[in-house]
């Protein structure tokens, strides 16, 4: 007797469902842990397909990919010097060890955040407490960023995770504090631009002063040379003069007697009042003479 269609398809629904019982995928994002009676009995970390016993066996998966613990807000934290500073930092891990992970937190990756944050959180109280506001805020941010990294990962390694970076993407100061910091540093740098205007004003008549005291030097020493120059053409001119007197003296007198002439009668509308008899008409009566 043929089984009816009704027995094939049972069949096939009951094969199915054995078959989804018994088969189980690991993606190569995850992790799987295969639980038989609450205990584990295998850890499946390769991407494939597995079997495991119907109704016996359950399996967990747990996402081995890089997570994120980010701060929803900034953490306040004391520096040495008893200033609030505002701290903002996320925290880069995976899990590397999927049964260890489920022995000491039960596989909740909440759990898991909760401590590793909890770790690092009191390692940086601890080590901005040694440190300045300065320090913190720029001057040995690396150095604090990878100490808690080590701190965390020795910690984290407790529970089966691994801590690949602890970032600190913000510190400020609050508020109230850096209003008070930024007067001040206003104030700071308004004394000393008045120090460099007061400074740079002093120099500037110093430099000037000396400019004119050069100035004044130049042109008295200009001045004392053009008179020497003068002097010294005045007395060759007077020399030479007195060389040309010596050679024809009657000849000069009637030279500077021309020279006379021409400047005392060069407009037509000069007028000299003169006695017929004066010196000043010698040579224009020898002339008259001459000409009769």
């Amino acid at each position: 007797m043929k089984p009816g269609i009704g027995t094939i398809v049972i069949g096939a629904l009951v094969v199915l469902i054995v078959a989804s019982l018994s088969l189980f995928i690991v993606d190569q994002r995850q992790n799987a842990i295969v639980f038989r009676l609450g205990e584990v009995v295998d850890i499946k970390k390769a991407p494939g397909i597995y079997f495991k016993v119907p109704l016996l066996d359950n399996v967990r998966n747990f996402d081995v990919r890089i997570l994120t613990i980010d701060t929803p807000e900034p953490e306040r934290f004391l520096t040495s010097e008893k200033k609030n500073v505002l701290v903002d930092l996320f925290i880069k891990w995976r899990i590397t060890d999927v049964r260890q992970f489920y022995v000491s937190v039960g596989g909740n990756e909440q759990l898991a955040q909760t401590r590793l944050f909890q770790t690092i959180n009191d390692g940086l109280r601890a080590e901005f407490g040694n440190r300045t506001v300065p320090e913190v805020v720029s001057g040995e941010r690396d150095k604090i960023m990878d100490l808690m990294r080590e701190k965390a990962n020795e910690d984290a390694r407790k529970i089966g995770v691994e801590v690949l970076d602890v970032r600190l993407k913000r510190v400020d100061l609050p508020q109230e504090v850096s209003e008070s910091v930024y007067r001040r540093m206003e104030a700071e740098r308004k004394r000393v631009a008045n120090e460099l205007r007061s400074t740079g004003a002093a120099e500037s008549e110093k430099i000037r002063a000396d400019a004119d005291r050069q100035r004044e030097v130049i042109i008295a020493q200009a001045y004392r040379d053009a008179q020497r120059i003068k002097g010294e053409g005045d007395a060759k001119a007077t020399a030479t003069y007195a060389r040309a007197y010596e050679q024809n003296a009657e000849f000069y007198t009637f030279y500077r007697s021309l020279e006379a002439y021409k400047a005392s009668f060069k407009d037509r509308n000069d007028v000299l009042v003169l006695e017929p008899g004066s010196e000043f008409f010698k040579y224009l009566r020898s002339s008259g003479k001459a000409g009769k």
